[in-house]
């Protein structure tokens, strides 16, 4: 396990509950917590101790939804979200850990700016299904899940673009994160080296928080109106993302 001081392992553990309740609940929440890591600890090494967590809260989710995925939808962004993934570890790579820091404040505010022009169209933006939104929605997918972990509102307007109903959206979402996640792993293991077996042990002690956070994102979900409590993400996202450069 990691040799943390107390204070980082309270961090680590609000991780933890946050990743369990950002699978569950609104994948929004995640984009909090993410930047505010990469203060606490660096941009590389917290996204090489986020991500196994991650993982687990990716399995919980697709065993608690039990959906099938519009897999097709899945295959049509696959080529460009693997071209992102490989900019990403290039970047990821090359870069110190300082400006690796600041790509992740950057790619979490972006994100942001991605929520708060869906809320401003009102869930009624529905870009072309061509060739050229695959690509733009893949690659930045991909870079942005692989610096920050962030693709989740990238994902959003995409599955948006495709129409689906709400089973629709919640079960590809869940199979495409996992999935996209499952390839990170190998890739900041030996690559990037930010995944190692302290990592691996750490998130297995978070199982329970992991679990505990999910649970409670599938109770406050159902019963919080969605729209106030997407606000509240919104606006923590910006200042999180802010944090980074301060």
């Amino acid at each position: 396990m990691p040799n943390l001081t107390t204070a980082q392992w309270i961090w680590v553990a609000a991780a933890a509950v946050v990743i369990g309740f950002s699978k569950m609940g609104l994948g929004g929440a995640l984009t909090i917590i993410i930047p505010l890591l990469a203060v606490v600890f660096g941009g590389r090494e917290s996204s090489g101790m986020v991500l196994p967590m991650i993982f687990i809260g990716d399995l919980m989710a697709i065993s608690y939804y039990r959906r099938a995925a519009d897999w097709g939808a899945i295959r049509r962004l696959m080529p460009w979200v693997v071209t992102g993934l490989a900019i990403g570890t290039f970047v990821g790579w090359v870069v110190d850990n300082g400006t690796f820091t600041m790509i992740i404040g950057v790619a979490v505010l972006l994100c942001a700016a991605v929520l708060v022009a869906l809320e401003i169209g009102g869930g009624r933006t529905k870009p072309p299904g061509r060739i050229w939104f695959f690509a733009l929605m893949g690659m930045t997918g991909g870079f942005t899940t692989m610096i920050g972990n962030a693709a989740g509102p990238v994902m959003t307007v995409y599955l948006m673009a495709m129409g689906m109903n709400k089973d629709g959206f919640v079960g590809t979402y869940a199979w495409f994160f996992m999935i996209i996640n499952a390839m990170k792993m190998p890739l900041q293991l030996f690559l990037w080296r930010s995944i190692g077996a302290p990592e691996l042990l750490m998130a297995l002690a978070m199982l329970p928080l992991i679990a505990g956070g999910a649970a409670l994102g599938a109770f406050v979900v159902k019963r919080i109106p969605e729209k106030p409590f997407r606000y509240t993400i919104i606006a923590l996202t910006v200042i999180a993302g802010v944090r980074v450069f301060l």
